[in-house]
């Protein structure tokens, strides 16, 4: 039994991008039902026409680190928008980030290198959808790292969140570190935060997915966007 927590961020494209960044969520929570995984979001920002500008969730199940390790990397859709009025084709990115998720004694934090803020948690457009101060913000001194949890009405829910998607990404900074030594150079993604290359194109005029690390296409679009990502993960392995 493994966990992985993925964190997909809107990337160029506006509100096309915070939709499509939605589309993949619902793409790997459809996945991880076939595969008898259990999903949980620790993060999310929506944004204003109900897309999701940065969603962080975590995958527990069998094998789900070794099959989702290479999703990591930065996912572009050509389509035409439901808001685009004269029918042209845009191009937005997503970016995705698999992390591996650490047992408890592989990371250790001093309480005393946390700054903890709480604030107000906010719905799409950035307006406060709570009277209470219970979402909650991490920084981490030693490694400048922050990172915020607001998907519960309970403090103590999210702040257990966020300590979860600090520990994943000072574990995969660990581990970029020991790489980094022994390659010499950054490795391309696999499993790590690496968000510079483009690695899968959606075309839905032309229903087809693309993965640009295989050269190799895949058909139905609509199909693998509805969770059956077996093919190109079978592939990629």
């Amino acid at each position: 039994m493994s966990s992985i927590i993925i964190e997909i961020r809107a990337g160029a494209g506006g509100e096309e991008a915070a939709l499509f960044a939605q589309d993949i969520f619902k793409m790997y929570s459809r996945y991880a039902e076939t595969q008898d995984w259990k999903t949980r979001v620790l993060d999310s920002h929506q944004s204003e026409f109900g897309g999701l500008k940065q969603i962080t969730f975590e995958i527990k199940g069998k094998d789900a680190f070794l099959k989702m390790k290479h999703e990591g990397g930065v996912h572009r859709v050509q389509r035409v928008p439901k808001t685009e009025k004269a029918n042209r084709i845009h191009t937005s990115t997503v970016s995705v980030a698999v992390l591996e998720k650490p047992e408890t004694t592989q990371i250790q934090i001093k309480s005393s290198d946390i700054k903890m803020d709480f604030f107000k948690s906010s719905g799409p457009g950035g307006q406060n959808v709570n009277k209470r101060q219970t979402a909650i913000r991490l920084t981490h001194a030693p490694s400048g790292i922050i990172v915020t949890s607001q998907t519960t009405r309970n403090l103590e829910e999210n702040r257990k969140a966020a300590m979860e998607i600090l520990k994943a990404r000072l574990f995969e900074q660990e581990r970029k570190e020991i790489e980094n030594k022994i390659s010499g150079e950054r490795r391309q993604q696999i499993g790590n935060a690496d968000r510079s290359e483009k690695i899968r194109t959606y075309n839905f005029p032309q229903d087809r997915v693309t993965d640009h690390r295989i050269n190799k296409k895949f058909y139905n679009i609509e199909k693998i966007m509805s969770g059956n990502l077996r093919p190109i993960i079978k592939a990629l392995r």
